[in-house]
């Protein structure tokens, strides 16, 4: 089993919020052991019976002849009725709760509005370099991804029948049980073309046109991927909040290998110097710096820019008290003054800022104003 990088105050109730097959009971099982009580709503008999008597929870807990320390709920938003009793049960001092869910979306509807802070809120992605340590493979990483599960398989075509099943697992619980979508085909085809544009500025209208739904449809499609947890929109930069409204942001799945069952292209290898691998591991070094900051726990900003005549910086990290940080992603394995070109003229109008360009070049340099680092030595530079 992989040892975590995300640390968990035992001081407090909370939620432990990521998509499904990220490790979320895993995680809790280690960290709790025998110390609490665990509740899977998963499980249809469960799921039913707290969904028609949600004070079931509190019945449950009065049976215990020793109070349990912990109580751990699997999938809260199976029943989010239940929030209203965890309310109770935390305010009268009755035992800590944990609980996980692959979908916020139901709970934030509910009157308890996540516990109105009473419980911290943590998030858990797929695996991290950092974490799998030896077993990092970068050409394995990039084509099929880091859930967990994807490394109990040793053949390519078990790990393209896991991913597969867990696309089509997805849009069966996540979409259709919960009733997400009136219509699932077109959601189906998004899910596609969505996939195919991993990375890019969203272009509402042409996907709508692509797919058969209207504008308002689409970002609909893409709210409830966000709200399910398997993407994130990374909004364009300006200094003015306002004006970041007027640029379409970018679009990322949360994991390299589930994007590319879902856009169907997991039978590709991805080959160095390529287009494709040239995405991937853009893909790859941005989820790993969201990451970071979501386990540190930083309250860091993430937008790209794109100008007028399309230059470009891949990601700008907005750090309180420290100048922004400006990255540009090649997966170059050998850099030179070439690399910097449009991305120095960039950084030279920014103003006060820290730019990086990282790569697959082990070596380090400073070109003009750009440190050039391995995309790996991020993570200590960026802190400083």
């Amino acid at each position: 089993m992989f040892n975590r990088n995300l640390k968990i105050s035992e001081n407090s109730s909370f939620f432990l919020f990521g998509p499904r097959g990220t490790g979320k009971t895993t995680l809790l099982k280690k960290l709790f052991e025998k110390r609490a009580v665990f509740i899977d709503l998963l499980d249809p008999g469960e799921e039913d019976l707290f969904n028609r008597d949600p004070n079931e929870l509190e019945h449950r807990l009065a049976g215990f002849s020793r109070k349990p320390e912990w109580v751990v709920i699997d999938e809260i938003q199976k029943a989010p009725r239940l929030l209203d009793v965890v309310h109770s049960l935390i305010e009268s001092g009755k035992g800590k709760f944990a609980m996980t869910g692959s979908s916020p979306r139901k709970l934030r509807r509910g009157a308890s509005n996540l516990l109105a802070g009473r419980a911290f809120v943590y998030h858990l992605f797929p695996l991290s370099a950092s974490e799998l340590g030896d077993k990092f493979d970068m050409s394995e990483i990039l084509e099929w991804g880091t859930l967990p599960k994807i490394f109990q398989f040793q053949e390519k075509e078990e790990k393209k029948e896991f991913l597969s099943a867990y696309a089509l697992t997805y849009l069966k619980e996540e979409i259709t049980v919960e009733q997400l979508v009136r219509k699932v085909t077109p959601f189906r085809n998004f899910l596609e073309v969505a996939a195919q544009s991993n990375g890019q500025i969203i272009n509402y209208s042409k996907i709508g046109y692509d797919i058969g739904v209207d504008t308002k449809t689409v970002q609909s499609y893409f709210d409830i991927l966000e709200d399910t947890l398997i993407g994130f929109r990374l909004n364009p930069y300006h200094r003015s909040i306002r004006k970041r409204q007027r640029v379409n942001p970018k679009f990322f799945f949360f994991d390299t290998g589930v994007k590319r069952a879902l856009d169907r292209t997991l039978s590709q290898a991805l080959i160095p110097g390529t287009y494709a691998f040239g995405n991937a591991f853009e893909h790859l070094v941005i989820l790993e710096l969201l990451k970071f900051k979501e386990y540190r726990r930083l309250d860091w900003n993430f937008s790209y820019l794109r100008t007028k005549d399309d230059a470009e910086i891949d990601l700008i990290i907005e750090r309180p008290g420290m100048p922004p940080a400006l990255i540009e992603i090649k997966s170059s394995a050998k850099i030179g003054e070439r690399d910097i070109g449009v991305f120095k003229n960039l950084v030279r109008d920014f103003g006060e800022c820290r730019a990086f360009l990282l790569s697959l070049d082990p070596k380090r340099k400073s070109i003009d104003s750009a440190l050039c680092i391995h995309w790996r030595d991020i993570f200590d530079e960026i802190l400083q």
